[in-house]
């Protein structure tokens, strides 16, 4: 991985040796914060510690912002041993997709690579995901358009000014990554934008023109902003106001999806125990007392909050 000595992976390019020193992305050599099979997007899926932005709202700040947070996490595997853990799992579930999130995965590039190239000795039809904030100079995007199947890619605002405000960096990178995609016909699982009233929720629908500028079929997901980092007193998007925004990206792309409003919404006429059982049972909870030890359902608990963009709501507010 000579790459790391001379480091110019994202647009950044601070040119650092990342052996004995850092850059902007504050980490040096891949580490793997976890892994897990993930069940919404069946596939067995790697996250990495460190990312080139500082996102106000992030909700994965204990890794992104890795090691300043004061966590701790699994560390260095190698690349071969990685790739047969990974495979071994995938099999034992039936699937074939192997997906690389974090934090920000670009900044891992040459690592990734590897641990592909290995995963593909064991199983060549294996399919690759990657998720990423969209920050990756040229020549790393064209990598990872070869080695992946499906990119799902996130635009934080469509004004430089804002884009800066909101993730300390410009945007101008980002929106010409996109573009690059959509015109060499890279599988995009989905471009995805975070609803954060008051701050990018007027510039939504210019990203969507945007999208449509090149192809109206792309996906393209909005996920209402749940207070977080240095967020965590900001409000997020409520039902109705999260429907608008969608509606009015639906006048220029044909697959746009929305969901995560703020539970503000929620209003319950109750207190203590009463107050609290309706949560549960908003949330999936099948129990009338709460008491898990004698639910039949202990072991496969219905009540979780899923991913934001998992909870269908009705579009006909």
């Amino acid at each position: 991985m000579k790459e790391y000595e001379n480091c110019n992976l994202c647009e950044w390019r601070c040119g650092i040796n990342r052996y004995n020193e850092v850059g902007v992305c504050n980490v040096k050599l891949p580490e793997i914060a976890y892994t897990c099979l993930a069940q919404s997007l069946k596939s067995y899926s790697i996250t990495l510690l460190g990312c080139n932005f500082r996102c106000l709202y992030c909700n994965a700040y204990r890794l992104s912002q890795y090691p300043d947070t004061n966590w701790f996490y699994r560390g260095y595997v190698a690349p071969k041993e990685l790739a047969e853990e990974a495979v071994d799992k995938l099999r034992e579930a039936g699937l074939k997709k192997l997906g690389f999130t974090g934090g920000e995965p670009t900044i891992h590039l040459p690592y990734i690579e590897e641990v592909v190239n290995e995963a593909k000795k064991l199983m060549p039809e294996l399919k690759i995901a990657f998720t990423t904030n969209g920050f990756a100079t040229e020549a790393s995007m064209k990598r990872i358009v070869k080695i992946c199947s499906y990119i799902a890619l996130e635009i934080n605002a469509f004004n430089d000014d804002t884009h800066l405000a909101l993730s300390g960096a410009p945007v101008e990178q980002v929106l010409r990554n996109v573009e690059y995609l959509i015109e060499n016909k890279a599988k995009i699982r989905a471009l995805k934008t975070v609803v954060v009233p008051g701050i990018n929720d007027n510039e939504i629908e210019e990203i969507a023109k945007f999208i449509a500028s090149f192809d109206t079929s792309i996906p393209y997901h909005l996920i209402g902003f749940r207070p977080s980092f240095m967020l965590y007193y900001h409000p997020g998007p409520t039902r109705k106001e999260l429907a608008d925004i969608g509606r009015r990206c639906k006048r220029h792309l044909e697959d746009v999806t929305w969901g995560g409003e703020s539970p503000k919404e929620v209003q319950f006429n109750d207190s203590g125990a009463a107050l609290a059982l309706k949560y549960a049972k908003l949330a999936g909870c099948v129990s009338k007392d709460r008491n898990c030890g004698r639910c039949d359902m202990n072991k496969n608990c219905p009540a979780i909050l899923k991913e934001p963009w998992l909870n269908k709501q009705e579009r006909d507010i």
